[in-house]
């Protein structure tokens, strides 16, 4: 497990999009030669980004056989936006409580010949590590049961939104949400991710 700095993921984009397609493309679309390419489009604007945070899973050649991404969630990004509305609409202090002050975590694949050897898990917790903000928020595809799914409900997260479309798709989607400390001194109850491990090397 290593920390890539931004420039690290621009520099090894094809790497990173290579994996998004084997493990997630490949599955859910109909073109994925066509989607990696628009997604490669959408991760350089994310990897110009100075305060992304990317932990890569390599072999001892440097192959990338897993990848994890997070961006702090800002007011005028797509995805915030988006889910801030939709969580408002029930409850604007849910919003306000979940996505106030929130790591976005945009993507965590690993290659399927790799998969089923906690890489994935080891990702996410290297990823949630220290990090400053109050909470951590994704977007995954439903049903409840899958790996991904059951990855994530055992490392805390919990639904903000199911079932959710989100605008220019039919698929539906679970948007998790997981407190990574306590929203306040007299809320001892949060609890902050990872261990007590040093951190990764950033490479």
């Amino acid at each position: 497990m290593v920390r890539w700095s931004p420039s690290r993921m621009r520099a090894r984009l094809d790497d990173v999009i290579g994996v998004y397609k084997a493990a997630f493309l490949d599955h859910h679309e109909a073109d994925p030669v066509r989607a990696a390419r628009d997604r490669a489009l959408h991760a350089r604007r994310h990897f110009d980004r100075r305060d992304l945070l990317a932990v890569a899973a390599v072999t001892p050649d440097d192959t990338l056989v897993g990848i994890t991404y997070a961006l702090p969630g800002q007011p005028g990004q797509w995805w915030h936006d988006v889910v801030v509305d939709a969580v408002a609409a029930g409850s604007a202090a849910t919003a306000a409580h979940w996505l106030d002050d929130c790591l976005e975590i945009v993507e965590l694949h690993v290659l399927p010949s790799y998969q089923g050897r906690s890489i994935g898990r080891q990702l996410l917790r290297e990823l949630l590590r220290d990090v400053p903000q109050r909470t951590a928020a994704l977007s995954a595809l439903e049903p409840a049961g899958s790996r991904a799914r059951r990855l994530y409900a055992s490392e805390g997260f919990v639904p903000l939104l199911s079932d959710f479309q989100f605008p220019g798709t039919l698929t539906p989607y679970a948007v998790l949400g997981k407190e990574l400390r306590a929203p306040s001194a007299a809320s001892p109850d949060g609890e902050r991710a990872g261990d007590a491990d040093q951190p990764a090397p950033v490479r």
